[in-house]
C-alpha cells in the first residue's frame, strides 16, 4: 500500500506541502485541446525519446486516448520536450518527465506543476502494466493533463480509471528501468539530471528479419562459430541434420551479441568444460532477453566424445536454454540424453587449455572469459 500511495502522490504532481511553499505557477494554455490529426494520421507512430542515459521508444496508441496522442506529436514536433527533465522517480516503480519548467533551472522549485490543465480525460480498459505510458494530473482534477507523462516500470494496476494511458514502451525498457534506479530525495526528484535531448515521431517500422528463422538444415550447416576466449579461439561446426533448432537457436543467440562476455563457469576434467549462464552475465538488454527462450529436446544419435558440443539443461528436458557445454573425453552416460548440435573443428588445444585451468571443485580460480561468438559463413 505504501508504493500505491507514493505513486499517486507523485503523479499528483506535488505535495501539498510543497505547493504551498511556492508561488503559483503561470497559468496552461486554456484546455480542452483538440487534436487536428486524425486517428488514421496517427496510427502506426511512434516516438523515439533520447535521453543523456540512453534512448527508449514508445509505440503511441491513437486508438485509447486521440488527443492525448495528437498533443504529444504536435509538443514533440515543436521541440517542446527538448531539455527537459525526468523530474520525479521510484524506483520500480514509475518515471515521471516533460515538464516545460524543468528546462529553467531558475524555476526548479515549481518543477512538476508546468505544462498541465490542456486535455481532457480518455480512460480506457489499457492495463497499467510494464511500459505503459500516461498523462499526469494535477491533484484532484481528472481533466488536467497535458505535456506530463510517465512511464510504468512495473505493473502499477493501482492506477486503473484514475489516469490516461496513451502509449506503451516496445524499445528501451532497461533504459526506463536505469532511470528508475537513479537515487533521489523524499520527494523523489532525482540527485543527477536526466534530460530529454530529442523526441523524434516517426512511422513505426516494419519488423526486423529473424536471422537464419527460414534456412534450410542444409543453409544451416554451412555457418561456422568461432569461440573468442582468453585461453584461445575455437570453431565449431553445426549439426542442423539433427538439432535444427538448437543450432537455429544458437546462431540467433550469437549474433545478437547474448553469448558475448560470459564465461566458462565449470570445468570438469575428463568430463566437459560448460558456458553461458546468464544469471552471471548483467549486461544483456531486454531486446536480447527476448531472443532467449526454453528449448524443446532434439536428442539424437550422435555419441558425446571429445569436442562435441551439446546442450546443457535442467531436470526438465524443455529447459535448455542458452547454456552450452564442450565434451572433452568421451562421456557415453550423456548420449541420447542431452542434445548434440555441434562439434569442435579447429582448436581443441584450446579446449585443452581450458580443461587444464586451475579449479575450486568445478569452478575455474581464475576467470576464462568467452569473450564474443563470432558467425563465420
Amino acid at each position: 500500500m505504501y508504493l500505491v500511495a507514493l505513486l499517486l502522490s507523485a503523479l499528483a504532481v506535488l505535495p501539498p506541502a510543497q505547493a504551498q511553499r511556492r508561488p503559483a505557477a503561470p497559468a496552461a494554455p486554456a484546455g480542452p485541446f483538440k487534436t487536428p490529426l486524425s486517428t488514421a494520421e496517427m496510427s502506426g507512430k511512434q516516438a523515439v525519446v533520447e535521453t543523456t542515459v540512453g534512448t527508449f521508444v514508445v509505440d503511441l496508441r491513437p486508438d485509447l486516448a486521440p488527443n492525448h496522442v495528437g498533443y504529444f506529436i504536435k509538443l514533440a514536433r515543436d521541440g517542446a520536450y527538448t531539455n527537459t527533465i525526468f523530474h520525479r522517480v521510484i524506483r520500480n516503480g514509475i518515471i515521471q518527465g516533460g515538464d516545460p519548467l524543468s528546462k529553467d533551472p531558475a524555476k526548479a522549485s515549481q518543477v512538476g506543476s508546468g505544462g498541465l490543465g490542456v486535455l481532457q480525460a480518455e480512460r480506457s480498459s489499457e492495463p497499467f502494466t510494464r511500459g505503459a505510458v500516461g498523462a499526469a494530473l494535477r491533484p484532484g482534477q481528472p481533466d488536467s493533463a497535458g505535456a506530463q507523462f510517465f512511464v510504468c516500470v512495473t505493473d502499477q494496476p493501482a492506477l486503473a480509471g484514475q489516469f490516461t494511458v496513451f502509449g506503451r514502451v516496445s524499445e528501451g525498457m532497461d533504459v526506463v528501468q536505469k532511470i528508475s534506479e537513479l537515487p533521489a530525495d523524499a520527494r523523489g526528484a532525482p540527485e543527477s539530471r536526466v534530460a530529454i535531448t530529442a523526441v523524434v515521431i516517426r512511422d513505426i517500422p516494419p519488423p526486423e528479419p529473424v536471422p537464419f528463422a527460414d534456412e534450410t538444415p542444409e543453409q544451416l550447416a554451412q555457418h561456422r562459430a568461432v569461440l573468442e576466449t582468453t585461453l584461445g579461439s575455437m570453431t565449431i561446426a553445426f549439426t542442423p541434420g539433427v538439432a535444427p533448432e538448437h543450432v537455429r537457436n544458437f546462431l540467433q543467440l550469437a549474433r545478437a551479441g547474448v553469448l558475448d562476455g560470459t564465461a566458462f563457469h565449470r570445468v570438469v576434467r575428463g568430463f566437459v568444460v560448460q558456458t553461458v549462464l546468464l544469471n552471471n552475465h548483467t549486461a544483456i538488454t531486454e531486446k536480447q532477453q527476448k531472443l532467449v527462450r526454453n528449448l524443446q529436446p532434439e536428442f539424437n544419435g550422435t555419441k558425446h566424445v571429445k569436442g562435441i558440443v551439446s546442450m546443457a539443461r535442467g531436470d526438465d528436458p524443455a529447459s535448455a536454454a542458452t547454456s552450452f557445454f564442450i565434451v572433452t573425453a568421451d562421456a557415453p552416460t550423456l548420449d541420447g540424453k542431452y542434445t548434440v548440435f555441434g562439434r569442435v573443428i579447429d582448436g581443441l588445444d584450446v579446449l585443452d587449455r581450458i580443461e587444464s585451468a586451475p579449479v575450486s571443485g568445478e569452478s575455474p580460480t581464475t576467470r576464462i572469459d568467452l569473450i564474443k561468438v563470432r558467425i563465420a559463413g
